[in-house]
């Protein structure tokens, strides 16, 4: 049996997306992590892995990560192709029968929406090309020479080259959405097009569906009656009704042009009815192509006619002082998004605007304010007899005394992949660190040469260290912080591994993940 899963499920399924990442009864988050990845591969920084799909592996991604961001509902955008005009190239056009047999010109595309047949111009407006300047002599069409630049609703040529295209404005980009959606490779289409008021008159100069507007010359003919002659209201005949046509026949009685000269409405097919308009038909009786427009005309949907299948996601990573959960001074060479993750210790959704997925010690003692803890050196604590807590340093602040830090389930007895280690090197339970424990353990902590502990009367947010106030992101009590969200929770549904970044407190990084149906 034949069968297909047509573009229009692809849309549906990108439309609602965005519906429930949109939904206040959802929280969506990107996050960050993986520091020191050469450190697990060292041709990481020259070609990242790809990452599994597996829930294994999202245990793994728990595991390093490091911070979240929620996405606002103005951070997701459905987005198509970008294809900017550029004078001397030859667009396709918009034709309703492209297929795999019926390819379009000149691209080849087997497919409307992998065609050339829209355009953004330098003023970011966006125009959809309905004529390409195809007719007998061109039918790849010709080059495009003048940018389209107007905002009239009516398709139109944009210039006086006489280059043969019709093109019909669409929308313009907001200045704030070019930030955000705008990319190399994709472009953002209008939110909620249904109803938004910005766009308005170009939804109702769509009209009634099956409005005809363009017609293209298949065959000249040869010999069409009196030369240099002008036949106006030729019918176009179909299952719509109204369409007319106008026909110029030129010097030597043949097809000079034709233009639609009322759009009529209703029509999924039709043909030029020569003899219903008293036009002659020569020794060679001339053809033409009826070009169908979207359901509904140009511009009543724009998702469907431009074929917006692909969620454009943007985050953006700032420092902040009073929130510190995006550490600097480190690397990041892992990006993604999860899906309603909860509050730590809790089943409610996490709804803080960002959170940290590390755990952290506020650590005392002579000389904390000199100590070195390397990046992903291993830490431990004696919790008793035979018992080690172990972790990994994700960051140390000499200032404040905060280690922060993850836990490699690798060193208590099992490898990434869930095989048992012949050899661990800490037992078969990962300890949480901890300002109580029982006879026989240390509450010190080692970085570098210098011993420190954990600072048991410290409790709170911030901190005051010579009359200024730093704040620590995280809630700790007794000097030990456990994580804002809770760890395996929620879903993780993007997963990026790119080469390592090393923040440091004075950039900012824009995340732009492309989901695409």
């Amino acid at each position: 049996m034949a069968a297909i899963i047509t573009d229009q499920l692809r849309i549906l399924n990108a439309k609602s997306f965005v519906s429930v990442a949109t939904s206040s009864a959802n929280a969506f988050y990107t996050f960050v992590g993986l520091t020191n990845a050469t450190d697990y591969d060292s041709n990481w920084n020259i070609n990242p892995p790809a990452p599994k799909d597996c829930f294994d592996e999202e245990n793994g991604y728990w595991d390093n990560m490091i911070a979240l961001k929620k996405i606002k509902a103005d951070d997701v955008k459905q987005v198509v192709q970008k294809v900017t005009w550029s004078s001397g190239t030859t667009y396709d056009m918009y034709r309703h029968d492209i297929n795999r047999t019926n390819t379009s010109k000149p691209s080849g595309a087997t497919s409307l929406y992998s065609a050339n047949y829209y355009v953004l111009n330098k003023d970011y407006k966006v125009y959809i090309c309905l004529q390409n300047g195809t007719d007998p002599e061109n039918p790849d069409g010709r080059p495009s020479l003048d940018e389209p630049t107007f905002t009239d609703l009516e398709p139109k040529a944009a210039g006086t080259s006489g280059d043969g295209y019709i093109w019909k404005y669409l929308y313009t980009i907001n200045p704030s959405d070019i930030v955000k959606f705008d990319s190399v490779n994709f472009m953002p289409v209008p939110k909620d097009w249904e109803s938004n008021s910005d766009n308005a008159s170009v939804r109702l100069n769509a009209a009634s569906s099956g409005q005809l507007k363009i017609v293209t010359i298949t065959n000249r003919g040869v010999g069409l009656g009196t030369a240099n002659r002008t036949y106006t209201r030729v019918p176009i005949k179909g299952d719509g009704i109204g369409a007319e046509a106008t026909i110029i026949v030129n010097n030597d009685s043949k097809i000079e042009s034709v233009t639609v000269s009322n759009g009529g409405s209703g029509y999924t097919y039709g043909t030029v009815d020569l003899v219903a308009g008293n036009f002659p038909t020569g020794s060679t009786r001339p053809a033409f192509n009826i070009i169908i427009p979207p359901q509904g005309g140009h511009g009543a949907d724009i998702y469907r006619e431009l074929g917006a299948f692909n969620v454009l996601i943007y985050s953006r990573i700032e420092n902040d002082t009073q929130n510190p959960d995006f550490i600097t001074g480190n690397q990041i060479a892992r990006a993604g998004i999860i899906q309603n993750p909860q509050s730590y210790n809790a089943t409610s959704i996490l709804s803080l605007e960002k959170a940290s997925a590390l755990n952290a010690l506020k650590l005392t003692g002579a000389g904390y304010s000199s100590a070195i803890f390397t990046s992903n050196s291993l830490i431990t604590q004696t919790i008793g007899i035979g018992s080690t807590a172990v972790g990994r340093v994700v960051s140390y602040d000499q200032n404040t005394g905060v280690l922060k830090y993850w836990q490699d389930r690798n060193l208590v007895g099992f490898n990434t992949d869930a095989t048992q280690n012949t050899s661990p090197m800490y037992g078969f339970n990962l300890l949480p660190f901890t300002n109580s424990i029982g006879s026989g353990g240390s509450l010190n902590i080692v970085g570098g040469s210098v011993s420190l502990s954990i600072s048991t009367n410290f409790t709170g947010v911030s901190t005051v260290i010579n009359s200024r106030t730093y704040y620590l992101g995280q809630s700790f009590v007794g000097g030990v912080a456990n994580p804002e969200v809770q760890p395996n929770s929620g879903k993780i549904i993007y997963v990026d591994n790119r080469p390592s970044i090393t923040r440091s407190i004075n950039q900012k990084e824009d995340i732009k993940v492309i989901l695409q149906f």
